[in-house]
């Protein structure tokens, strides 16, 4: 009986909708999502019937969505730091406009999901809303923020959230208290139609109400469109193609949305209906996040030249970033503008002058530039950061007086290192080991990345740096029996592969060589561009890498011409 009952409701419900969508005439491209949309607003309207007359308490709702609130964060287990509160901040702050014009008086809380690969956003009962970097990343206003915002406003508004938890008490027939682990997907999935286009439709309203423009929010469904048809017809520009998360996300957003011409086409008529004015929409004050974000994929995904220009619009925007600075002295290190990169890492020592690495960085740039100026440069630098005493910074000195041609201070640096019972010792010699390797004194540099070696046998750099001064001394077998035992790491991979190649090549491995070459190279393109190799390692190095490519070319020919 009760079977019968829910099927002659969805029937009716069935012909409601289509006599429904008859009547409204909105054009927009045919879709098989209508057809899921009909199945499931059928199930979600039979299911809500009974909830409509036992609506939670506000009380009731907000302390479902805060205990919510409390278990989806720590599921996230992201570190809030500095650069992510600002960005809760300006949600908040942005929110809290919005709010102002929202029926229901409740305690909205706004939260960034720093996830890149989330492009949606979602809301709980009782008002948190939640922002997926994702989805920030590809907004250009604060509009287009606000319409978002809005929309996940007005889901609360309007009581959507509540009946989404009631629904899932009903079904799965536990407690409201028992639904605090309730998977994170039930609140990103999508509402019914009519339900979102409520949300769409009084989302914009409240973002009008607070100053903001009605085309943020069509700019926004603009936007959504085109990164649909990007998945669907051709790849995105190299280092901002979508994550396989990414597009999942994606998928699911359109899957359980309305089809993006017909929101498009009501928040039109609505523009026109209300005579809602048309004003210059604001700036995305924390655009320069992920104008960062968009260079740091650039840069993994060796799209150097344009990781600098990210880098570089992100610094326009917001000068004195030290993770921004970052990528642009990598990119500018990659392309060899060393003398660029030099200035990058001058400037984000001035945020982080305690910061070992960038001094090491800096110190090996300033070189690559001008061996003559660097160690002036590099002193003048210590003595304005009131660091020139620091142990690790006279090593780094003495290296570089060592290649500007004064070699008395780093032979007291290593005696003094190799005596040392400190704990950076080990590290100070091989810091010391590779000035000497850049210097060409390769016996010195060797027998300094023995003791370093000893000292610390799982630092593959110091492994590395160590074949590649017994490259030099022609000790080719014992270079590649070290290197058979180093283990690999991202960071070292693509010098460990290439120092193997050489070490083949010139104890007359070819083979053996070449297949080592292809990797490195794909590993780490740099490689390939003789003026940076030649600015960081031997004249040898450059050589044998510029005859092993011209081997591989060769056998390419050969190859192809036999076919």
């Amino acid at each position: 009986m009760k079977r019968g009952i829910a099927l002659t409701g969805i029937v009716l419900l069935g012909v409601i909708a289509i006599v429904v969508s008859e009547r409204r005439k909105v054009t927009a491209e045919a879709d098989p999502s209508a057809v899921l949309y009909l199945v499931a607003d059928s199930e979600r309207e039979l299911t809500r019937m009974p909830v409509r007359f036992t609506r939670l308490s506000d009380e009731g709702e907000i302390a479902i969505g805060d205990e919510l609130a409390r278990y989806y964060e720590a599921d996230q287990q992201t570190q809030k730091d500095a650069e992510r509160l600002e960005v809760e901040h300006y949600l908040t702050e942005t929110g809290g406009r919005l709010a102002q014009h929202a029926h229901r008086k409740l305690p909205y809380k706004f939260h960034y999901v720093s996830n890149p690969s989330f492009i949606n956003a979602y809301a709980l009962p009782g008002g948190h809303v939640f922002v997926g970097a994702g989805l920030m990343a590809e907004m250009d206003s604060e509009d287009e923020l606000a319409a978002v915002l809005g929309h996940e406003i007005e889901h609360v508004d309007h009581f959507h959230c509540a009946e989404r938890v009631q629904v899932e008490q009903a079904m799965r027939r536990m407690r409201l208290g028992g639904l605090i682990g309730l998977p994170i997907e039930v609140f990103q999935a999508g509402y019914s139609k009519d339900q979102e286009m409520e949300a769409d439709r009084e989302g914009t309203r409240l973002a009008v109400e607070a100053g903001y423009s009605a085309n943020g929010a069509i700019r926004m469904f603009e936007t959504l469109q085109r990164l649909a048809g990007e998945e669907r017809e051709r790849p995105r520009d190299p280092g901002e193609e979508l994550s396989d998360v990414a597009k999942q996300t994606l998928e699911g957003y359109f899957r359980t949305h309305p089809l993006t011409a017909e929101r498009i086409a009501q928040v039109q008529q609505l523009i026109a209906s209300e005579s809602w004015p048309a004003h210059a929409e604001k700036d995305l004050k924390v655009a320069f996040v992920f104008w960062t974000n968009r260079a740091e994929m650039a840069m993994e995904a060796k799209a150097y030249s344009r990781a600098e220009q990210l880098a570089k619009h992100s610094l326009e925007l917001r000068p004195g970033q030290a993770r921004a600075l970052e990528v642009l002295a990598r990119a500018q290190v990659a392309q060899a503008n060393f003398s660029g990169a030099a200035a990058s890492y001058r400037m984000l020592l001035g945020l982080k002058p305690l910061d070992t690495d960038a001094a090491e960085a800096y110190a090996r740039t300033l070189t690559a530039a001008d061996r003559k100026t660097a160690e002036p440069e590099f002193r003048g630098w210590a003595r304005s950061a009131g660091g020139e005493g620091r142990e690790d910074l006279q090593v780094t000195i003495a290296g570089l007086a060592l290649v500007g041609g004064d070699a008395g201070p780093a032979a007291k640096a290593a005696e003094t290192a190799t005596a040392s019972t400190n704990d950076r010792a080990p590290m100070w010699l091989g810091h010391l080991a590779w000035w000497y390797y850049v210097a060409g004194d390769y016996a010195t540099a060797s027998k300094l990345f023995d003791l370093a070696v000893q000292l610390r046998p799982g630092e593959a750099s110091f492994s590395i740096g160590r074949a590649w001064a017994q490259i030099e001394e022609r000790r080719y077998s014992d270079a590649i029996q070290a290197l058979d035992s180093t283990s690999e790491s991202g960071t070292t991979q693509a010098e460990r592969t290439m120092a193997l190649a050489c070490a083949y090549w010139l104890s007359k491995q070819p083979d053996a060589a070449l297949s080592e070459l292809e990797p490195a190279l794909q590993q780490q393109p740099e490689w390939g561009n003789a003026r940076w190799t030649g600015a960081l390692y031997s004249p040898r190095v450059v050589e044998t890498i510029g005859e092993m490519q011209n081997e591989a070319e060769r056998r390419r020919k050969a190859q192809a011409a036999t076919r």
